[in-house]
């Protein structure tokens, strides 16, 4: 039994005990039974009205000495406006937040239920912009969507979804048109309220990952207002500007108890505190007159009004993933968060849970590559000498000769360019990758399904000159040994040739690491073709109309379109990112390398198995037509052609029906729509002054070749 000091001590914890509150829907009728607005209480607690709502709806708590002033007045109102009526339903409890594994990995966005600070967030309407020039129509965030289906469910932890865009007035505007009072005048009071108090953030996309931290962009004004210059010069690239570490504004977050990531205050600048438990402080920051967002990737959002830039963010957001830097990183860090390297696991001697490795991830460690897929300036290569040549599994970039030309094509008056969907998300389409570290083998027996890097001798091997090799980039014979992903030799075995290979570098661990990341984007692209009405059930000729005029009609989705194609270029770039700038020197680490995704054989894979499934096509157009290509680069193919139409040439059944195997239209991943031939023409020029034109083409496969 208890001794009476122990049940003196545990009453006299129950009264320190913080003040006890009534329900919130109770707190609602009470103040709404005095005829007391929210504006006015909030007024009087000092506060906020988004603050007095978040009390209301049990979103959050108010802490002292705000919460015995709260206590007090309801207590007074509860006296004046008893609840006479019968009993009441039970108030609706607090919103159960979901689940979350006790695990390392995961570490959630700070919750509504902290101190309240001094700056506050209101919802107030739409102000009026001034109308945009006719030349560029407006494709506005407070609008509702057209042709939606049925909106997700919104979190209650993230009422204002993934990401605001502040202006110099103090105007944030989020997703769904809704607009925040942001009171900041300084980066840390920012990163305060945007934790505290806007409601931005989103859930995790696999159970075992993390919610994706709120991401502001700043405009120009915004920018100057808090402090920063409004454009960030400098003699360096632009990717590794930064503001200096005297900055005044660098000074302010570190007096903060603020920290910046490695990459400093950029045009993606990182603010966080070390995780405090299961609560995660950190905030996203992009600066538009930084050239935060390229171009290439997102062209023209740059310059729209802040609440439409909302709206194409929010757009890629939802269906992809909130940003965390240019669209290579972020399908870099899609892939992460489709596959977190850990997840919670129950020791068996203590019954805890601690973190653990998640199976068909990539894990927590970076891991060497096999010297063959290292790059010549990589530590594996300089560091043990290596002189057994590289893999070489490129895009094409191929032009066929003009000897090879028949006098039919010569005259034929017209080069039709098909450009092929997405073609390297394609071919990540359940792609077995290895998970493990390499192996060595000298002699193996050949196993198309092993992932791997193989040295064999294709230079025998003779096919149709009028179409490239599938063995090469540039589509010539190969010479003499060479080494080849696991796709291009099995490729060879497709044709009937027999492949032996001299030694090879394997994983004995494998999966499909991809399939979650090409999934996500798939649905992505085609939804948001489907939203600028070029949908799946369309004919050939429907398509092709429709595609010509798709991009006119809502310039925020085709910026929002553009970016998902430049996140899985660029996502698979970033699997072999190369060191960058000009103090490098070989045989040094550099920073991608401390990365697990930093998985060059991955990479070779998905490009391998794309240049395979165009060479297949390309030797199908070529069975059923007798047609051939003229130049080939990357993932669109040129052919001579009677009329401006692919239907003009395309292989097509009896029953109107296209053939299967050969160039399909359609929006899916892989089938292909029309694309112009000037691009390829300048191609073509490039390649015989000797030029890479993945590295001189804008919006070309460079991204491919080295990441950003």
């Amino acid at each position: 039994m208890a001794s009476e000091e122990e049940l003196f001590a545990n009453i006299d914890a129950l009264l320190e005990e913080e003040p006890q509150l009534p329900p919130p829907a109770e707190r609602a009728r009470l103040r709404e039974a005095a005829g007391i607005t929210q504006a006015r209480l909030a007024t009087a607690l000092k506060s906020t009205v988004q603050t007095v709502k978040n009390y209301e709806n049990g979103r959050s708590e108010p802490k002292s000495p705000r919460l015995e002033a709260y206590q007090r007045l309801l207590k007074g109102w509860a006296a004046k406006y008893p609840a006479h009526a019968a009993p009441a339903a039970p108030a609706p409890a607090v919103a159960p937040q979901p689940e979350v594994p006790q695990t390392f990995t995961h570490v959630p966005t700070v919750e509504q239920d902290e101190a309240e600070p001094d700056i506050g967030v209101a919802v107030k309407p739409v102000p009026e912009r001034p109308a945009r020039p006719a030349a560029r129509p407006a494709t506005s965030s407070r609008r509702p969507a057209a042709k939606k289906a049925a909106k997700p469910a919104v979190d209650p932890r993230f009422p204002h979804g993934p990401l605001a865009v502040l202006d110099g007035d103090g105007s944030a505007y989020a997703a769904g048109g809704v607009v925040l009072d942001c009171p900041a005048t300084t980066v840390p009071e920012l990163v305060e309220w945007t934790l505290r108090e806007s409601g931005l953030g989103a859930a995790k996309l696999n159970r075992y990952g993390k919610d994706s931290d709120p991401l502001i962009v700043l405009t120009a004004a915004a920018a100057v207002k808090l402090g920063l210059p409004e454009r960030l010069e400098g003699h360096e690239q632009r990717r590794s500007l930064r503001l200096p570490e005297d900055h005044p504004v660098v000074k302010q977050v570190a007096k903060a108890k603020w920290q910046l990531t490695q990459r400093g205050f950029g045009p993606w600048a990182r603010i966080y505190r070390k995780a405090q438990g299961r609560d995660r402080q950190c905030v996203q920051l992009a600066i538009l007159s930084w050239d935060a967002l390229d171009e290439r990737s997102w062209p023209g959002v740059a310059d729209m009004e802040p609440a439409d830039i909302a709206r194409v963010l929010g757009v890629y957001a939802q269906r992809v993933i909130t940003p965390r830097g240019s669209t290579a990183v972020s399908g870099l860090e899609l892939m992460t968060a489709l596959r977190p390297p850990t997840k919670a696991v129950q020791d068996p001697a203590t019954g805890n849970w601690v973190s653990g490795h998640n199976a068909g991830s990539l894990g927590t460690e970076p891991m060497d590559p096999a010297p063959p897929e290292a790059t010549p300036e990589h530590p594996v290569v300089v560091n043990s000498g290596w002189t057994g040549g590289f893999l070489n599994e490129e895009a094409y970039q191929w032009v066929r000769d003009v000897d090879t030309l028949s006098d039919e094509e010569c005259t034929l008056p017209w080069a039709v360019g098909l450009d092929l969907n997405t073609a390297f998300l394609a071919a990540a389409a359940r792609l077995v990758v290895g998970l493990s570290a390499p192996d060595h083998f000298h002699a193996p027996k050949f196993n198309p399904k092993i992932p791997g890097s193989w040295l064999a001798d294709l230079s025998h091997i003779e096919l149709d000159p009028r179409l490239p090799s599938p063995f090469t980039p540039d589509g010539s014979r190969p010479t003499g040994p060479a080494w080849y992903q696991t796709h291009t030799l099995a490729y060879a075995q497709e044709l009937g040739y027999d492949v032996h290979p001299i030694e090879a570098y394997l994983r004995r661990e494998t999966g499909a690491y991809l399939d979650p990341w090409h999934d996500r984007l798939k649905n992505a692209y085609v939804d948001t073709l489907a939203d600028m009405g070029v949908t799946r059930d369309l004919s050939d000729t429907e398509f092709l109309a429709a595609m010509e005029h798709h991009k006119e009609k809502d310039p925020g989705l085709a910026a929002v379109l553009s970016a998902i194609k430049a996140t899985v270029k660029g996502g698979v770039g970033k699997l072999r990112e190369r060191p960058q700038g000009k103090h490098y020197k070989e045989g040094e680490t550099w920073p991608a390398l401390s990365r697990p995704t930093w998985r060059p054989d991955i990479r070779a894979a998905v490009i391998s198995k794309a240049r395979v499934n165009m060479h297949r096509k390309l030797r199908n157009m070529a069975d059923m037509t007798g047609l051939y290509p003229l130049a080939v680069l990357s993932d669109c193919v040129v052919y001579p052609s009677p009329g401006t139409s692919p239907l003009d040439f395309l292989p097509y059944a009896a029953s109107g029906k296209p053939q299967p195997g050969g160039f399909r239209l359609g929006p899916t991943p892989g089938l292909a729509k029309l694309e112009g031939v000037q691009q390829m023409l300048w191609a073509v020029d490039l390649m015989e002054k000797g030029l890479n034109p993945a590295r001189h083409i804008k919006g070309g496969d460079a991204v491919l070749d080295e990441g950003e």
